[in-house]
């Protein structure tokens, strides 16, 4: 894709695999468990690439990185936790309770979040519209719905097929940008064709420009 940079859920840890995915990798962010459950952020070789000591460790799988001193990624791979209330979209409510004041205009909030607003619980105290309207209140915008002009929950585009099968599309892997990284000349998003990548994964990737 000669991609700036990738993140990547569900992947291995390079350190810990071939010598042929260490030199793909180049310099490269990854966290997660084990060796082979994790996200990672891979630039373009010659890209700088720095971790960032955020807030919240206690929640998973959150990735801050900081590319060529420029750019803020926020790597999200959301994950179950117990009780049930603190699950995925939990997960990433509390990460984001925790780092309001880092997400700043450089920033871009970006992975798998295990969420739709169609699972919205009006009673739970956080939910996954909840955690859009808090993210609009810090100015950031899903860049698929900016540029679909599609309401939360009314995607027609699924990035998600549940044991790969097409008749269970869901989606659950979104972009968010501060407002200052967009415009309408130079942000564009596409979502990856099934017929070509589901021989490969569940998910769709998500490709930005902004």
């Amino acid at each position: 894709m000669h991609a700036d940079v990738l993140v990547i859920q569900e992947c291995e840890d390079p350190a810990q695999s071939t010598a042929a995915y260490r030199d793909w990798a180049g310099e490269y962010l990854w966290t997660g468990y084990g060796k082979s459950k994790g996200v990672g952020i891979f630039p373009r070789k010659g890209q700088l690439i720095e971790p960032l000591d955020w807030a919240g460790q206690e929640y998973q799988l959150f990735l801050p990185a900081r590319l060529d001193r420029t750019l803020t990624i926020l790597g999200v791979w959301t994950q179950n936790s117990k009780p049930a209330t603190y699950s995925y979209i939990g997960q990433f409510w509390h990460f984001m309770q925790s780092n309001k004041a880092r997400l700043d205009e450089s920033t871009v909030i970006l992975g798998d979040f295990n969420s739709n607003s169609i699972w919205d619980r009006p009673r739970r105290a956080w939910n996954h519209s909840d955690c859009v309207n808090a993210l609009r209140e810090l100015s950031f915008t899903s860049l698929y719905h900016h540029t679909r002009s599609e309401g939360q929950g009314q995607e027609r585009e699924p990035t998600f097929y549940f044991y790969r099968k097409p008749e269970k599309p869901f989606h659950i892997d979104f972009i968010f940008a501060h407002d200052c990284l967009i415009s309408a000349e130079n942000c564009r998003i596409q979502i990856g064709d099934p017929n070509i990548w589901l021989s490969l994964s569940d998910h769709m990737p998500m490709i930005a420009d902004i």
